[in-house]
């Protein structure tokens, strides 16, 4: 029967607005150190229904992303049950196929994976991501001349592909898991609709 998700991601990481990554340019600082979080608003895996959940990823990669291996740290919500946990593994993790595959390809070291209380949420203009005792980001999108939005489209490195991302800058975006313990306040941000499927 397949699969197929969708809804919305927003990633915050340590590079300056707009992140050089996306075109397949070299890390602001050396290296990118990235929260990636997924709100499915519909989903399905054969007969099992995954409407509602989360799914986010820690990556650090230590030069150009589509050059490095990538460690990676998942993070699967806690209110899934054994059979959508299994799901989310699968396709977030490449398994399936599809666009999370060629995402789940530059993952080196996967350094482990976690249940939580992963929350997404709008706040406002704002988007919010929260994975307790883990990591927390807030982004804050950029505003053109003509009081719009920023938006990028057809970019090289994209979780999203096909749909432009609104980009933004974090007013607070903090990760303190697996050894690692990263301050990414007032850097780049993106967020767009995703759909995948295989």
């Amino acid at each position: 029967m397949g699969w197929q998700v969708q809804g919305n991601y927003m990633e915050s990481c340590n590079c300056e607005a707009i992140c050089p990554c996306i075109v397949l340019g070299p890390p602001t600082h050396g290296d990118c150190r990235v929260l990636v979080a997924w709100q499915i608003e519909k989903g399905r895996d054969g007969e099992v229904a995954l409407d509602g959940l989360n799914v986010a990823l820690l990556i650090h990669a230590p030069g150009k992303m589509h050059e490095t291996k990538w460690k990676a740290a998942a993070y699967v919500d806690s209110r899934a049950s054994p059979a959508q946990r299994a799901a989310l593994l699968k396709i977030f993790g490449g398994q399936a196929g599809g666009h999370p595959a060629a995402l789940a390809a530059h993952i080196g070291e996967l350094v482990g994976v976690k249940d939580a209380a992963i929350t997404f949420r709008k706040q406002g203009k704002n988007t919010v991501v929260q994975i307790p005792a883990a990591a927390e980001a807030e982004m804050q999108p950029l505003v053109g001349p003509d009081g719009g939005q920023v938006v990028v489209s057809n970019h090289l490195l994209a979780i999203g592909p096909g749909f432009p991302a609104v980009v933004g800058r974090s007013t607070r975006s903090r990760v303190a898991d697996h050894g690692w313990s990263w301050t990414l306040d007032g850097g780049q941000c993106m967020t767009s609709p995703f759909r995948y499927e295989g």
